[in-house]
């Protein structure tokens, strides 16, 4: 490997890890800001009291309000469903395929949806929608009073089946009733669930029915307030919140999401499709038939806040009212993996939630076109995640192999030129002979048949595919909570040893994978110093390239164990490769190649004519410039 290459994989290796460790600092500094300065204002728009929408409710089947809640309730009798805040909190399940949704007459809303093929990294049940830790309600104004319907009751219409499979659906309706009511009951609002068989997406639909004269003439705009408290899921708190904010998806336009590294809120203007509150592995996504006209989104951090707690994120969506005797509006609800395969088959974009590279579109190309397919293929076959692993490793290597081979052929190119090279730099060693001695390297280049960047540049070419690894293999939902040999999830960190202290940009623990990681990499490196240690080329470069692999220890450390064991077996793989390439390549038969390239006559390009017409004009510039000095 020649010297180019080498500053160009160390130039490459510290932008990706001076930018990483930038926004993981960043993350710390700014968490709190933007949660103080908009606690008041989201406070007041919500009208939301944590002790009242947050607090546990006992897992029972029925519990009666208390005396002292009724009495409450029962005081502002201007409130058009005064009646429907007394009731008893009712629980209602129902199951498919893939997740099990329970329901509460307690606002309308689902208490929970248990996913049946995850678990917590706690091995406990995974649990969405969680109603403990989330709020979502409709509030509007009625007889100049704010309604929430998380207070109100609902009366349940379940079907009697409990169950659904295949291609069958079942729906469940909750109806709110105002007070003044006829024996038709034609007046209320009802939200109706669609549960389809085998499908972690449901209908979500609202229904107004005759409740033009209770809901303010003047409104346009009905709030939906969707607030959810996080827990962490996976092993790694740090990665999870890392990968955890609000996204959303703007009709005509891409993908895009609230800052993940730090407290961050938005006003969306725009139409806007979808909005998904993302975790690492998990999303609830809401899904709009049409769109949403407008909505406050915002995450953010508690300052204090419990062990697990992960994060913080709020949605208020306005949707359109018309006041009509009649009105529906249609959404769904997806809650379920980011998987993506699953959410790529919606149509809708959602994959796009997958952190895959869609900013660069070569990671997106090689993630989406060849790692995925080939994942995906391999995953059918029943084969072990770790032997996957293997296997798309010494398929991309084979398929880089002629990057490789031409990027060692180049260096020793540059080797066997390296006399020659030096007797140039003896025949011009004054500083205002520097063109005539660049202009002589370039020559000899041009007739050996060399480049300098030759070597450079096939290393390059194969920088988008460690970054379309190093995004596909964290956010592959597949290794989850998969073991291999000593890791117990491909997903999230291995520890051979946790520490009883936290050790500065490294952590608390040890990554036999990140170890063995750095050791190839220090093998690699010591076998290209030791190549290049004849030419002499390098002075200065030695120190960086053996601490490069100690500056991967530390920021790979609590990185997936998926990731660290894939760049191991690559390291290793591209060891044995450049080895055999060794063999192959005999450098007194370069020498003898270059010498023949050299007695051809060489065509010079009319790019290349311009170039040494301006360096004869720089170089004649110089010499009167240092006339004049001397006179």
């Amino acid at each position: 490997m020649s010297k180019q290459s080498i500053i160009g994989l160390v130039l490459m290796f510290l932008v990706l890890l001076g930018f990483s460790y930038w926004q993981t600092n960043k993350m710390a500094k700014e968490r709190q800001q933007l949660a103080e300065q908009m606690a008041d204002e989201v406070a007041a728009s919500t009208d939301t009291v944590a002790s009242d929408t947050l607090s546990p409710v006992p897992d029972t089947q029925a519990q009666t309000a208390s005396p002292e809640k009724k009495q409450e309730n029962q005081i502002d009798k201007a409130n058009p469903f005064s009646a429907c805040l007394q009731g008893e909190d009712r629980y209602f399940e129902l199951e498919n395929e893939v997740f099990r949704v329970r329901f509460l007459n307690k606002g309308g809303r689902i208490a929970g949806i248990t996913l049946k093929d995850y678990l917590t990294y706690k091995k406990e049940d995974l649990v969405l929608f969680d109603e403990q830790l989330s709020d979502f309600y409709l509030q509007f104004f009625a007889n100049n009073r704010s309604i929430r319907t998380d207070r109100c009751y609902f009366e349940c219409l379940m079907p009697q089946a409990r169950q659904v499979s295949g291609s069958d659906s079942l729906e469940v309706r909750m109806r709110l009733y105002p007070d003044r009511q006829d024996s038709v009951r034609n007046s209320y609002i009802e939200f109706a669930y669609t549960i389809y068989g085998n499908s972690y997406k449901m209908g979500f639909n609202l229904r107004f029915s005759e409740m033009q004269d209770l809901i303010a003439a003047n409104t346009s705009f009905i709030d939906l307030v969707w607030n959810a408290r996080l827990e962490q899921l996976e092993k790694s708190l740090q990665m999870e919140s890392m990968n955890t904010a609000v996204y959303y998806k703007p009709i005509n336009d891409k993908v895009r999401y609230l800052k993940e590294t730090r407290d961050d809120a938005k006003s969306l203007t725009t139409p806007t499709r979808w909005i998904s509150f993302k975790q690492q592995f998990f999303s609830l996504s809401l899904i709009a038939d049409k769109d949403f006209p407008s909505a406050e989104i915002r995450n953010y951090t508690q300052k204090t806040a419990p062990a697990g707690y992960l994060k913080d994120l709020q949605a208020v969506i306005g949707l359109p009212y018309d006041g009509a005797a009649q009105q529906e509006i249609g959404m769904a609800l997806y809650a379920g993996p980011n998987k993506y395969r699953i959410l790529r088959s919606f149509d809708l974009d959602l994959e796009r939630q997958i952190p895959l590279g869609w900013s660069f579109f070569l990671m997106q190309w090689i993630n989406r076109g060849a790692v995925i397919p080939v994942f995906d293929f391999l995953e059918s076959k029943g084969l072990h995640y770790g032997l996957i692993i293997l296997i798309l490793t010494i398929l991309l290597k084979i398929v880089l192999f002629p990057l490789t081979y031409k990027s060692y052929a180049s260096s020793a190119k540059m080797r066997v030129l390296q006399p020659e090279v030096a007797e140039i730099n003896k025949k011009y060693p004054k500083p205002e002979q520097a063109m005539d001695k660049q202009r002589a390297t370039m020559a000899l280049y041009k007739k050996a048949g060399a480049s300098p960047m030759s070597g450079c540049i096939p290393m390059l070419l194969q920088f988008p595919i460690v970054l379309a690894m190093f995004r596909f293999l964290p956010a592959s939902i597949e290794l989850r909570q998969k073991s291999f040999l000593w890791a117990d999830d491909l997903s999230a960190y291995d520890s051979v040893l946790n520490l009883p202290f936290n050790i500065p940009f490294y952590g608390d623990h040890i990554s036999l994978f990140a170890l063995l990681m750095a050791l190839s990499n220090l093998l690699y490196t010591h076998m290209t110093m030791k190549q290049q240690a004849q030419s002499n080329q390098m002075p200065g470069m030695k120190f960086m390239m053996y601490f490069m692999p100690v500056m991967l220890l530390c920021f790979l450390n609590s990185y997936a164990s998926g990731l660290n064991y894939y760049y191991c077996l690559s390291m290793l793989i591209t060891f044995l490769q450049m080895f055999f390439i060794r063999r192959m390549i005999d450098d007194q038969k370069v020498l003898a190649r270059i010498q023949e390239n050299k007695k051809k006559p060489v065509k010079k390009s009319k790019f290349q004519q311009r170039l040494e017409e301006m360096a004869r004009r720089q170089q004649e510039i110089a010499r009167q410039q240092a006339q004049q000095k001397r006179r």
